[in-house]
């Protein structure tokens, strides 16, 4: 009798209509993995991605086109080194924007006075830049097919990836050592192309993911990835655990090494979009602006980091030359350029009895098999700074000629193409050394990394901090109200600029720069790694460097060790070329 009236009472459905939603929830929650990755889902978490790479493929395809010699002289051959790259020819492409003319079209990365007047808070999206072809020197081309597959595997995570690119010798070719012998591929089933791309000796892919909200991203992908994590998976609130480690410690960037997808063997890092773009513009720790300071694949751009990562090319440049003699080679500016993000690295640094856990004369392997790379992300910077210039008789006057030397000549091989203009040295080029024009290039320095060396300069000076603090203030790049300040350099500069031992002095604040977040990096590695994996990549990397060059003389000094050592081995290139360099003066402009 008493069922019915409880039956009917409001207070039992409402139990039952709770207890039913309740086990809905748990039912939905720990569902079969085959119904959480619907197509739907990943559809919708990636549809924005997806259509900015389409606007960046079409970008890409106009830069090309319009970044092309003229057909009227007939001494340009145009080859072609990667397919599908000319498929649709400038005629059938509709001028969206005023053709440019032939004296702007070899220097178009930097229209005058770019530096003074934007700032990374400003650009939000590509329009915001100075013109569509801003920064596209940092597009490296390589095969289109090989292109194609590092761009699947961006498409394996769910999580949203606002900027990538590929580096390393997995990528670019890096110039064999003696004792390299034929390893065994590390990818279980690689497809065709890069099989094809990795002829030359299959390495591991390196990746390097920018997001927009670090604990969001490794909240979905520990759902759909949890086998990328080592334990660190199993904290309570795992997610934002991770982010914490990952921002909070080291150069603010989280790996996750031996990851197989789509059959390739890979290395992942993520990092926060502001972190990147900070490093890039100021160089707090030089971990990241050093690997986009070298040539890479860029699959996923963004306009706030294309800004910063061409700030961060010219700084590289000024900071070599500012190690530089009056005359150098190409290969020897270019090796001062990619040994900066080493200086201070707690790998490169040489342990009695043990040696180094990476390959001492790995500057020299990654410049005697990528010049041509470097040469599309420099030359268009060196013709814009008044200062410095190419001296050598050899040097084309076609327009973007370093560009088609670039798609001719970059790839996987480990061996500098024997036709390369002018050969493994590359050509010549000369600096002025008046202190007014050094002294605007130190004016123009990353911010963190200014200051350093200020500080340095103020200690040796004997500076009371009553004259120093003014010189400091006066040296912000942005003025009370917001304004970006015209940076050019004073008398405190200049006086800096005309220092003998500038060289050294540099080469102490990068090493200061570097060396402890990179220490910092590799000890999180341990345990965002796991520890097997670990022991495996730090036994790689012990692997190689135990390597010795095939020729000393060649890898610009031979065995490197840590900062001094890596500055003096090509400190001993450069006094070979200094008698056959030309003594010249700079243009009449500032830097």
């Amino acid at each position: 009798m008493a069922l019915p009236k409880l039956a009917a009472s409001p207070a039992f459905s409402t139990l039952v209509g709770a207890h039913s939603f309740m086990l809905g929830q748990v039912a939905w929650h720990y569902r079969p993995t085959t119904l959480r990755a619907s197509r739907l889902s990943s559809r919708a978490l990636s549809v924005t991605a997806r259509r900015d790479e389409q606007q960046q493929q079409q970008a890409e395809r106009q830069a090309s086109d319009s970044k092309k010699p003229p057909s009227t002289p007939p001494s340009s051959p145009g080859p072609s080194s990667s397919s599908g790259s000319s498929g649709s020819g400038t005629s059938n492409a509709p001028p969206t924007e005023p053709t440019t003319s032939p004296q702007d079209s070899s220097n178009f990365s930097l229209p005058a006075g770019w530096e003074d007047s934007l700032s990374s808070r400003s650009v939000t999206q590509f329009s915001d830049l100075p013109h569509r072809f801003f920064g596209y020197n940092q597009h490296i081309k390589i095969n289109e097919d090989f292109k194609e597959s590092l761009r699947q595997i961006l498409w394996q995570f769910r999580a949203p990836i606002r900027y990538a690119f590929a580096y390393g010798s997995g990528v670019f070719g890096q110039s064999k050592s003696s004792s390299s012998g034929a390893d065994l591929s590390p990818h279980p089933d690689p497809p065709k192309a890069v099989q094809e791309w990795q002829k030359g000796g299959a390495k591991v892919i390196d990746f390097i993911f920018g997001v927009s909200h670090t604990q969001h991203w490794h909240s979905l992908n520990l759902t759909q990835h949890p086998h990328h994590y080592s334990a660190l998976q199993y904290l309570p609130y795992s997610s934002a655990a991770i982010s914490r480690i990952q921002d909070s410690f080291g150069a603010g960037i989280y790996f996750n090494p031996y990851i197989t997808v789509n059959g390739v063997m890979i290395k992942y890092g993520v990092v926060n979009l502001d972190t990147l773009a900070q490093d890039l513009g100021d160089w707090t720790t030089l971990y990241l602006a050093g690997r986009l300071q070298k040539p890479v694949k860029i699959l996923r751009d963004d306009p706030r980091i294309r800004l910063q990562n061409q700030i961060n090319l010219l700084s590289a440049l000024r900071t070599a030359l500012l190690m530089l003699p009056e005359t150098f080679t190409e290969r020897q500016l270019y090796e001062r350029i990619a040994g900066l993000s080493y200086m201070g690295d707690p790998r490169m640094l040489h342990i009695p009895g043990l040696g180094a856990s990476e390959n001492m004369a790995k500057v020299s392997n990654i410049v005697g098999a990528q010049l041509p790379g470097f040469r599309q992300l420099y030359v268009p910077l060196i013709e814009n700074l008044p200062n410095v210039e190419f001296t050598d008789p050899r040097k084309p006057r076609d327009m973007a000629w370093e560009k088609e030397d670039a798609i001719r000549h970059t790839g996987s091989n480990v061996e500098l193409s024997p036709d390369v203009l002018g050969g493994s040295e590359g050509l010549k080029l000369t600096q002025d050394l008046d202190p007014y024009r050094r002294g605007n290039m130190v004016r123009r320095l990353p911010t963190a990394f200014r200051r350093k060396l200020y500080y340095q300069y103020k200690k040796k000076f004997q500076m009371p901090g009553s004259a120093f603090d003014p010189i400091l203030e006066a040296s912000q790049d942005e003025g009370k109200d917001g304004s970006m300040r015209k940076r050019e350099g004073g008398e405190f500069e200049q006086r800096i600029a005309a220092q003998e031992d500038l060289n050294e002095v540099v080469s102490k604040c990068v090493s200061s720069t570097v060396a402890w977040p990179a220490t910092v990096q590799t000890v999180k590695g341990v345990f965002t790694a796991g520890a097997g994996r670990a022991w495996q990549y730090y036994s790689d990397k012990r692997k190689k460097g135990k390597q010795r060059p095939a020729s000393v003389a060649d890898a610009g000094g031979g065995e490197l060790a840590g900062p001094e050592e890596l500055k003096k081995g090509m400190e001993e290139g450069i006094q070979r070329e200094e008698s056959s360099g030309t003594q010249m003066g700079g243009k009449d402009k500032k830097d």
